[in-house]
């Protein structure tokens, strides 16, 4: 069970944004929380291909290796606040060398989602991610 924060003024439901930082989760190489609940959505922080177990680990040299990474690490932070996959609505990849590696990450990507269960998606091309990564991925879900 998730502890949350009180409801508004006549029971609205409506409440503090909960931060939350997820035990075992990858280590933030940045000032951010995992993810941030607010009325029933979850904002799920970009998540890169580190390690939870070896923040020291180099990150993997492809783009499948690293996107399989970037969404076990998203299922930890989901894991850790009681969702799962199947309740991400949207989701935002960012690529570094986008039309080198789009098709490849939509493989990895795509056999995370049930069929014809795939959150809505906005993919883009960047000129640089954080730790010289070659994707990143962040999530908006909602809590049943």
């Amino acid at each position: 069970m998730i502890a949350r924060e009180g409801t508004g003024a006549g029971g609205t439901g409506v409440g503090l944004p909960i931060f939350h930082m997820i035990a075992g989760g990858a280590k933030a190489v940045a000032p951010y929380s995992h993810a941030v609940e607010a009325d029933g959505w979850v904002f799920v922080t970009g998540q890169l291909a580190n390690d939870p177990a070896d923040d020291a680990r180099p990150f993997p040299p492809d783009v499948e290796a690293q996107t399989r990474r970037v969404m076990e690490n998203l299922k930890i932070v989901l894991a850790g606040i009681g969702l799962g996959l199947e309740h991400v609505v949207m989701a935002r990849v960012f690529l570094t060398r986008f039309k080198a590696d789009y098709a490849a990450m939509n493989r990895v990507y795509q056999g995370y989602f049930a069929a014809g269960k795939l959150p809505a998606r906005t993919c883009i091309g960047v000129t640089d991610l954080a730790r010289d990564g070659l994707v990143e991925i962040d999530f908006i879900a909602r809590r049943p």
